[in-house]
């Protein structure tokens, strides 16, 4: 076994992509191409630059995307879950301060629990950080009709300035804008994704959501979902998650997953009045100093 990683260029992005999202299971939920996706915004580029790849003679066994200066999102090909030379390598190499693929300083990786990954983290000092609740909704079963009076349109040209504009409402970040919509769907994770506007009665613009596809028979999550900050407590939270699930359905996916930190008790209370359930908290792993 001779395990390599590498930070790739962007010709080998639809590669990376369409590896990950046929690792995608309806348990536990991990790494998904939409996280990708929601990342594309600031073009491909930014996110070849995120990305780290672990091979094993050539055979990919892991992919991690850096989101952010300290935080590591991973994941482990099905076949390489529980396999414990694929962990050691990965932590040994995790565990490496020095090293330039990984940033030095405070690190936090999030792999899911039941990997080896994260059971050698745990075992070699690697300290619970961050808690997250995941949330899932099986779309086996018909959706709901979202509020009355509520209406979800996909988004095109014509309703980006609202769509954007809710999202910099609800995040309080002035820097999602029509052109890095424009980015972020042209990118490959969008040929699974597709954006939805949440309107009023009155067609107001009152929540977003974009949601993202792994295939059929595959999960599906939800990246980001805002409500606008004049509309809340009126129920759009809940009724734009429900017109998501819908959507999901309509096109293939088997689980509607979404994952908030276990802090925004208001977003768990939204998605789980939508119909999503929470699985088991998971922690972030903190690199030892």
């Amino acid at each position: 076994m001779t395990i390599t990683v590498d930070g790739p260029d962007t010709s080998a992005l639809r590669a990376v992509v369409t590896t990950l999202s046929s690792w995608q299971r309806d348990a536990p939920v991990q790494l998904h191409p939409g996280d990708l996706g929601w990342a594309w915004r600031h073009g491909a580029t930014s996110v070849a630059a995120a990305l780290r790849v672990w091979s094993d003679d050539g055979v990919v066994v892991a992919i991690g995307f850096l989101d952010g200066p300290s935080v590591l999102r991973m994941t482990v090909a099905p076949e390489r879950w529980a396999d414990p030379g694929v962990a050691r390598v990965i932590s040994e190499g995790l565990s490496r301060a020095d090293d330039e693929r990984f940033p030095a300083g405070a690190l936090s990786v999030e792999v899911p629990t039941t990997t080896a990954v994260h059971e050698h983290l745990a075992s070699t000092g690697w300290a619970a950080g961050e808690a997250w609740t995941p949330l899932a909704r099986d779309l086996s079963d018909p959706v709901d009709l979202p509020l009355p009076g509520f209406h979800a349109e996909v988004v095109d040209a014509s309703s980006v300035a609202d769509f954007t504009a809710v999202h910099r409402s609800a995040w309080g970040n002035a820097s999602f804008t029509a052109e890095r919509w424009q980015t972020m769907v042209g990118g490959t994770p969008f040929d699974a994704g597709v954006c939805l506007l949440g309107r009023d009665g009155s067609g107001a613009p009152v929540a977003g959501v974009t949601v993202w596809g792994a295939g059929n028979g595959r999960p599906a999550i939800l990246e980001p979902m805002g409500v606008h900050a004049d509309h809340r407590g009126r129920g759009f939270g809940r009724a734009i998650c429900t017109a998501a699930a819908a959507v999901l359905r309509e096109r293939g996916a088997s689980i509607a997953w979404v994952c908030t930190p276990s802090s925004l008790q208001s977003a768990v209370a939204t998605y789980r009045s939508a119909g999503f359930s929470p699985l088991e908290e998971r922690f972030d792993r903190v690199r030892p100093v």
